[in-house]
């Protein structure tokens, strides 16, 4: 099996198990973790209305974008680095640490690996446990030897949140190792509460990084849009090495429209709190174990049937259903599949193929 290193590729995965002739539309594709009923309509008409600005230079400085990104953080504009997606963030901070070292707390997303890969990072891994909880006292013992730590928080691919009284104990680890901590927060949106994001954290610790991303809230992975949160010293730094106009002039119209209180955010954090549990209460019916997911995707695994995850995955393939297998995710190996939770309709899809694999085994 040629298995891809991202979801959102349902036609590629699912041709190589079903030999039905199917249509792009026919696949359910439960692999790609973006809202489910695709980006609002203000988007689409921000969109529509900004053709104008693919025959012009956007501003290099992004001037208007980060305001409005410092307005909507409470931060100061030279805090905020607009960036091309959630990725260039990534790859940016890894610019950062050159030379240096990381820690990176594992599963996680594969893009920390290769940002540190490619600016020739060395990289070591501390596992969550079994149940995803952070390694807090590993991770603090492992700090004397980091110059940064990457964690995903909500992490992908278990969409579990570590606590904001851990971050606070790695923090201050931090500030004695002097080591930064780089938090991926592109899924933060889809968690409610006070402790959804730490950007009031970034006044009291110059050590903290933030990554953001409008890809996941906004189903708008092709348009790119990304930024960094951090102290006015390091997005200085990493604005020189930025490669000019890496983010596209829509995509800039898109960032200074977004609004302050968006009804769209809401009823999707609402949405996916409470089908979550639904699905979740389904699943534990059928004998799954599902991660302790608190965002818009979990981590499933078969109780009774733990060693025919692949058999799982061409099974619900075969129906027209594409999961994201968790091959390149480090400690899960494969043995675990990952769903994004999507409309009523295409959920109960999926709930029952899933009762169907559990009389098909």
């Amino acid at each position: 099996m040629n298995w891809p290193k991202h979801g959102g590729q349902p036609a590629k995965v699912g041709r190589q198990f079903n030999s039905k002739e199917t249509n792009r539309s026919d696949w359910i594709d439960f692999s790609a973790n973006i809202h489910p009923f695709g980006p609002p309509n203000w988007i689409k008409s921000i969109v529509a209305d900004s053709m104008a600005a693919i025959s012009v230079y956007p501003d290099p400085e992004y001037e208007e974008a980060s305001r409005r990104l410092a307005e909507l953080n409470d931060v100061s504009p030279d805090q905020v680095l607009v960036t091309n997606g959630g990725a260039e963030a990534i790859f940016m901070t890894a610019k950062l640490f050159e030379g240096k070292r990381a820690l990176i707390v594992q599963p996680t997303f594969g893009e920390y690996e290769q940002a540190c890969l490619h600016y020739r990072v060395e990289t070591r891994d501390v596992f969550y446990d079994n149940g995803f909880r952070v390694p807090l006292k590993e991770l603090e013992r492992q700090m004397a030897w980091a110059d940064v730590v990457y964690i995903c928080r909500p992490n992908n691919p278990s969409g579990t949140v570590i606590s904001e009284r851990d971050i606070r104990v790695l923090l201050e680890r931090c500030e004695e190792t002097e080591t930064y901590l780089v938090v991926d927060e592109a899924f933060a949106d889809f968690v409610s509460g006070t402790d959804a994001t730490l950007t009031r954290m970034l006044s009291q610790f110059n050590s903290l990084i933030l990554l953001r991303s409008l890809t996941k809230m906004y189903s708008i992975p092709g348009l790119r849009i990304g930024y960094l949160l951090a102290s006015s010293t390091i997005t200085a730094k990493l604005r020189c090495w930025q490669v000019p106009w890496s983010v596209n002039g829509i995509a800039g119209e898109v960032v200074k429209a977004l609004p302050n209180d968006d009804p769209f955010v809401s009823e999707a954090r609402t949405f996916v709190k409470e089908e979550l549990v639904r699905v979740r209460e389904r699943l534990t019916e059928l004998r799954f174990y599902v991660s302790p997911s608190q965002v818009n995707f979990f981590l499933l695994y078969d109780l009774d049937a733990p060693n025919k995850t692949e058999e799982l995955f061409a099974f619900l393939a075969k129906n027209s259903i594409i999961a994201r297998h968790t091959h390149n995710f480090k400690g899960l190996n494969g043995h675990y599949l990952r769903f994004a939770v999507k409309s009523a309709e295409d959920n109960d899809k999926l709930l029952a193929c899933l009762a169907a694999w559990r009389h098909h085994v």
